[in-house]
């Protein structure tokens, strides 16, 4: 099936920009807004609004294959590219895409994802990994509407791959309204909650990490007095954004008594802990990451840590993996650009023995979750994200309907 146009369209996110190093540097909440000055290149506020390109490619027969290039909520940090703006990178795809794909016809989405992603411009650069997560969307949603079949599908045909018989466990995020959401999490059933965004030492984590201590009690008892019967017993799955680095000095051994506190006022729930410290660049990450996970399975202490930044590209989680720098990676699907190398990356990692996480950003949109929840359904993750937004409701209704429809059609087409 050929495609005969490549058009795009600009778009809103489910979330906003954040100026990471901002907020790390007490930017002040003001309701939904932040007050500080920007510090990463590119922001002229602390925090803006969210934005997307709708991607589409025109089919011969009038059909059209859309996705939505998107980039995570703290864009420019981490190690990751710059701020996404709309009337920036249009122009861009128009100029490197549309000719590569016009008039043309393409059978394997394999093929054709690894040309969208690995596509250089004249001056020998890749395109924006927003760009990429977009384009190879399309693709994936091209190549099934070309052979009738679901994306899950032709996911699992081309990788070698069983599309999972059972929904993917949802991990559902809070925002800063963390103890409302939490209420409609347990009431949905979510699997894993509740991420928490705990990014300040003063005012979420507490100076000697107190405050997130009684965060932790108050969610298992609040599960308990909420849950629908005694077999609901979700993951409790905490975001720290480097925190407890700040917090305790970079002292690993200080780190893992406090996770060891953590696991105690957790019980009988599981606990993962999301990027304890955040090291400034990869290689200290990694010997950090490797030496808390190493600790705390030598004291028996049953919390699981997941890698997050400067975990960003598929090269990045294969040496997370290979160096044991924590018992799960986020592959956070913005970051690594193309969704082949998504795909690749959770594969990766279930052959390697470290938990695959397929997350991705509040910062995103309907479009792209579907499209993640049809990977997530062809890769069998450990879990995969609500997404987008941070309202609970919005982004776990689309994950949740897009993977039971996959579980309803994927016999019959």
């Amino acid at each position: 099936m050929k495609i005969v146009n490549v058009l795009c369209s600009p778009g809103r996110t489910g979330f906003f920009f954040d100026d990471q190093k901002a907020i790390k540097n007490n930017a002040k909440s003001d309701g939904n807004a932040y007050i500080g000055t920007p510090m990463i290149e590119g922001f002229t506020k602390v925090r803006q609004a969210g934005e997307s390109i709708s991607v589409m490619f025109i089919m011969e027969d009038g059909q059209v294959a859309y996705g939505d290039c998107a980039a995570v909520q703290y864009s420019g940090a981490g190690g990751r590219d710059p701020l996404f703006l709309a009337k920036d990178f249009i122009p861009i795809i128009e100029k490197e895409i549309k000719p590569l794909v016009v008039g043309k016809e393409f059978n394997s989405f394999k093929e054709l994802a690894t040309m969208l992603d690995t596509h250089k411009t004249s001056d020998g650069k890749r395109l924006h990994t927003a760009i990429r997560y977009g384009i190879t969307q399309v693709a994936l949603d091209y190549i099934a509407k070309s052979k009738k079949k679901l994306m899950a599908q032709i996911v699992a045909e081309e990788y070698g791959c069983k599309i999972s018989d059972k929904m993917i466990p949802i991990f559902s995020q809070s925002g800063d309204d963390r103890y409302n959401n939490v209420d409609k999490m347990i009431l949905k059933g979510a699997d894993v909650l509740p991420h928490g965004l705990i990014n300040n030492v003063k005012e979420k984590l507490g100076e000697n990490g107190e405050k997130l201590l009684d965060y932790v009690k108050w969610l298992v008892q609040r599960i308990d007095h909420l849950k629908a019967d005694n077999s609901y017993k979700p993951v409790l799955h905490i975001d720290v954004y480097g925190t407890l680095g700040l917090a305790f000095k970079e002292d690993n051994n200080k780190i893992v008594d406090y996770l060891a506190s953590l696991e105690a006022a957790a019980k009988p729930l599981h606990l993962r802990i999301e990027g304890p410290v955040d090291l400034g660049e990869k290689n200290k990450q990694i010997e950090s990451l490797k030496d808390i996970r190493a600790k705390l399975d030598s004291k028996g202490i049953n919390v699981e840590i997941v890698a997050d930044e400067w975990c960003n590209t598929y090269e990045d989680i294969v040496d997370f993996t290979r160096e044991k720098a924590g018992h799960m990676a986020q592959i956070k699907t913005p970051d690594l650009g193309g969704i082949n190398n998504t795909i690749e990356a959770v594969l990766h990692c279930k052959n390697n023995g470290m938990g695959a996480y397929l997350g991705g950003t509040c910062n995103e949109t309907e479009r792209s979750a579907q499209i993640c929840a049809n990977i997530a359904m062809a890769t069998s993750p450990v879990q995969t994200l609500a997404k987008p937004g941070m309202g609970v409701d919005e982004g776990f209704m689309i994950m949740y309907n897009e993977m039971n429809r996959i579980l309803a059609l994927k016999d019959v087409l």
